[in-house]
């Protein structure tokens, strides 16, 4: 497992995230300013640096930036210092768990994103996206709705819930089409500044701001000839919701500090858990750019509507884990299903898959009723 080195001053935060990243299986070293940082480096090779401020101990792994500051000057200066991440405190631990994940390249733990299983990028080497695991006749419809369309250019809106599946949903519309051996390219719009979101999405010019020591291409020229997937849509600002519909409308778009179109050929998936109907009406979201957007409309089922899956779903996800970790496979009995099938699920098919997850690491050879009331939130 990947090494995590903490700096974090206050030692409350500072414990809570090492038991935390602990507990996620992380090797952990946890100090409080720069001095015991340099002193600890000596002896542990960290694979991942977080901290309260931006570093300057020479070390040449990646950073996520922790801050009480949550200022947007401060945000812009951690990510164009090259932090993988800023987070404000009171610190979103879904929010850093995945920020962490992509900063180690660690499939092992699991994120926001999935039906099943945290993914990279699908690359033309990939074996493509996991399966869709449920025989309800809403996750049927879904499927049957993936076939149908993923032939076509025309764009698609994902909606649901967190944690309900709609990345796999995309992955899945890209596999099936015409550009399935062409790039599958993501962007979260609510992981970015705003003042950062243009440069991410249509690239830059070298010299176009402060830390533009170099041309580089923005997302929508990465994904041409391929499938852009825009995350969390709903949370882009309005200013770069009107640039995104110029390059909808025109299917050109402009690097920052330049004055030359550039042509590019990208299906655009999107994906929001928000109602973009009433984030129109409250003057959030383009209305034009919604209709550019919502040709075809999915929604992913959050968990509650279709518990009849959860029985399949709890049986992949303990396969997979056991294999995961290289032990024996463990079974739950039918009375843990049924009280599973009870749950609320608020977190959705992620929440599933982490409660499958602990019961694995803590519970005996088979899951049992008392493992649920010993490990599991609901019953603690």
């Amino acid at each position: 497992m990947p090494n995590i080195l903490i700096m974090e001053a206050q030692r409350g935060i500072r414990n809570t995230l090492r038991e935390r990243l602990e507990y996620e299986k992380y090797t952990v070293e946890a100090v409080a300013d720069r001095e015991e940082a340099t002193a600890v480096v000596q002896r542990f090779e960290p694979d991942l640096f977080i901290c309260d401020h931006c570093p300057n101990l020479g070390l040449k792994c990646p950073f996520i930036i922790i801050s009480n500051d949550t200022s947007v000057e401060l945000a812009v200066e951690a990510v164009r210092s090259g932090a993988m991440d800023f987070i404000p405190k009171p610190i979103d631990m879904n929010h850093l768990l995945a920020s962490i994940k992509k900063a180690t390249g660690n499939t092992h733990q699991t994120e926001e994103h999935d039906l099943l299983q945290p993914r990279t990028t699908t690359r033309k080497t990939d074996p493509g996206p996991q399966e869709i695991v449920g025989n309800s006749n809403k996750i049927k419809r879904v499927k049957e709705l993936i076939d149908r369309i993923a032939p076509s250019d025309a764009r698609v809106l994902v909606t649901g819930e967190n944690g309900t599946g709609k990345e796999l949903v995309a992955h899945w519309i890209h596999a099936k089409s015409k550009r399935a051996a062409s790039q599958f390219v993501e962007i979260n719009c609510a992981a970015i500044p705003s003042e950062l979101i243009e440069s991410e999405l249509f690239g830059h010019e070298k010299g176009a701001f402060t830390s533009a020591i170099k041309q580089r291409k923005g997302k929508f020229e990465q994904a041409s000839g391929g499938t852009l997937f825009m995350d969390e849509i709903g949370d882009m600002s309005l200013s770069a919701q009107a640039k995104v519909l110029r390059a909808l409308q025109e299917n050109r778009i402009s690097r920052v500090g330049s004055d030359r179109d550039i042509e590019v050929d990208v299906r655009v998936v999107a994906a929001t858990n928000k109602n973009l109907k009433e984030e129109i009406r409250e003057g959030r979201f383009r209305e034009d750019l919604y209709h550019r957007l919502s040709v075809i409309i999915i929604h992913v089922p959050p968990l509650c509507e279709r518990a009849g899956d959860i029985p399949i779903l709890a049986s992949h996800f303990a396969e997979r884990i056991c294999r995961e970790y290289g032990i024996a496979n463990k079974t739950l009995g039918a009375e843990c299903i049924e009280i599973l099938e009870t749950m609320p699920w608020t977190g959705n098919i992620r929440e599933l898959r982490n409660v499958i997850e602990r019961l694995i690491v803590l519970g005996g050879d088979r899951i049992t009723v008392e493992d649920i009331h010993a490990y599991v939130s609901d019953f603690v």
